[in-house]
């Protein structure tokens, strides 16, 4: 079942991140959202799909943007751990302007979607969730973008359903290494948890500068770190971190790596050469962490291992190519989807 949310204005929020951080000064205070991103403005209308999985009803936010000339194709973004649907603006305009519908879901357990106290949290698991969406919505043999984690959904969806892929592209996907083969310690659900409950606006700038930016912080990703920030500091902020832990397990867990040579759907790899992303890294032995998150290296053995895959590096981008350089990124993407 399908239904519509109220749309609030997203200007409103990017001002009100923008006041908060005296357009790139610490903010005074962390906003505050509810566990489902309440009151946090999307750019586009919010629909919901309402659907039962492992026995408890969900519902899963979502975008779906429909551009003025189709051209008959669409694409699916699936988002990042520490990012929304709301996140793809610059990419959904670009491809609606290029005739493509876009779909853009927040899946259960992130951002506006559900975020269940008990979930069996699986790569397969949201692949179903998201194909039950696109079979709801009609939608056959989508273009399928993902970016960090969402990268490794959109991987192990191609492998699960490769018929029903008409090309898959990996933006900055994580799970190119396995960490804890690497010496990554174990961690449990609970030290994630614990970890999770301190996270704060000041934290997630001071990560992603040094990650997704390559060091190099601008005031337009700002609303970003609000987004984050409210949905760890709302009246809901034990569910979003607990769901945050089970997601961080599921992550460390299943790493995509060793099934590359099985994906048998055209792929484009769209790699930031500055990302050094490496979930845990901050917990392994100095040695071991410094050999982590190369992404010049796994990039190019993702394209060697990936059967008839294309690369494209940006030499000086980090983790979030398409949020450090929209426009560049943009035009990379929509040219390397435009084959048939």
């Amino acid at each position: 079942m399908l239904r519509s949310t109220r749309r609030s204005t997203f200007a409103s929020a990017v001002l009100l991140a923008l006041t908060l951080s005296g357009a790139g000064a610490e903010p005074l205070m962390d906003p505050a959202y509810g566990p489902e991103l309440d009151e946090f403005a999307y750019p586009f209308p919010v629909e919901r799909y309402a659907f039962t999985s492992q026995r408890q009803p969900l519902q899963m936010a979502y975008l779906d943007v429909r551009p003025e000339k189709p051209n008959g194709r669409t694409a699916v973004l699936l988002h990042g751990k520490n990012f929304c649907a709301a996140t793809w603006e610059s990419q959904i305009r670009a491809l609606t302007g290029a005739g493509y519908r876009v779909i853009a879901p927040d899946q259960i357990g992130f951002c506006k979607s559900s975020k269940p106290a008990a979930y069996q949290f699986t790569f397969r698991q949201l692949a179903e969730n998201t194909r039950a969406l696109l079979d709801t919505l009609g939608i056959a043999r989508p273009i399928l973008v993902g970016h960090s984690t969402g990268g490794m959904l959109a991987a192990h969806y191609a492998l699960l359903y490769p018929k029903e892929v008409a090309q898959l592209v990996l933006v900055n996907p994580i799970g190119l290494e396995d960490w804890s083969a690497k010496g990554v310690p174990p961690t449990s659900v609970e030290q994630w948890y614990q970890r999770e409950l301190k996270v704060t606006a000041a934290s997630i700038r001071a990560y992603e500068t040094a990650t997704y930016y390559a060091g190099q912080w601008e005031p337009r990703y700002e609303p970003w770190v609000t987004m984050l920030a409210g949905l760890n500091a709302g009246p809901g902020k034990e569910a979003v971190a607990w769901d945050s832990a089970l997601l961080y397990d599921m992550i460390l867990t299943q790493p995509v790596v060793y099934r590359l040579p099985q994906i048998a759907v055209p792929t484009l790899l769209m790699i930031g050469q500055k990302d050094n992303t490496a979930i845990g890294k901050d917990l392994a032995p100095p040695e071991v962490r410094a050999s982590l998150g190369n992404y010049p290296e796994l990039g190019k053995a993702a394209a060697k291992a990936i059967p008839g895959a294309k690369l494209v590096e940006f030499p000086a981008l980090g983790h979030a190519p398409q949020m450090s350089d929209p426009e560049g990124f943009n035009r990379a993407l929509i040219a390397g989807i435009a084959a048939p």
